[in-house]
């Protein structure tokens, strides 16, 4: 599975975001998505993907996410 598609999923089971709406440039504002909401799927994403995330910076869209966890 593309690792946009496992952020999509993740946002609909979790937040109830619609998987059309989890498009590259989408910012996570634009999402609704706060940083609770952010703490929250890096873990998941941590837990799924079995990496570790770290502390990034600068990660504005889902674009700019999925290059990061593509990167590790």
């Amino acid at each position: 599975m593309a690792t946009i598609d496992t952020i999509a999923t993740i946002l609909n089971d979790n937040l109830d975001i619609e998987v059309e709406q989890v498009t590259p440039d989408a910012t996570f504002e634009s999402l609704g998505i706060d940083s609770l909401d952010m703490a929250e799927l890096t873990c998941t994403l941590e837990e799924e993907l079995d990496i570790d995330f770290g502390e990034p910076e600068g990660l504005e869209t889902v674009g700019d996410l999925v290059e990061y966890v593509d990167s590790l």
